[in-house]
């Protein structure tokens, strides 16, 4: 569901201060991006939407939720936005983000601090 060492690279690359808030704009423009796919929208911002979502998740290394988001944007440029069914993806981001929150404040514990 995550990749840690996806994770890891990224805390590297920013280092831990700002990696803390690469995880707060993450969270914060995913929440805003899901809750409009939730209440639905047009047909030609699904497939921006989850293009956008599955950059982020990749990013920060939610594989499942960033896969989710490639089937249904592929299928979404081939159109068919109707077909997409965002019920897992949204579910697949609600579980992704608990366990990333959950396990993150021990993450790195055993790494030295940069």
């Amino acid at each position: 569901m995550i990749d840690w060492d996806q994770v890891a690279r990224l805390r590297d690359e920013v280092g831990a201060e700002d990696f803390d808030d690469i995880v707060a704009l993450f969270i914060e423009e995913v929440e805003e991006v899901t809750a409009r796919l939730a209440k639905g929208q047009s047909p030609l911002s699904v497939e921006e939407d989850l293009h956008l979502l599955k950059g982020s998740a990749l990013n920060l290394g939610f594989t499942r939720f960033s896969d989710l988001c490639q089937t249904g944007e592929t299928l979404a440029a081939q159109g068919g936005t109707s077909q997409v069914d965002l019920h897992p993806i949204l579910s697949a981001y609600a579980m992704s983000k608990a366990a990333f929150l959950q396990a993150l404040p021990t993450a790195f514990d055993s790494q030295t601090s940069l």
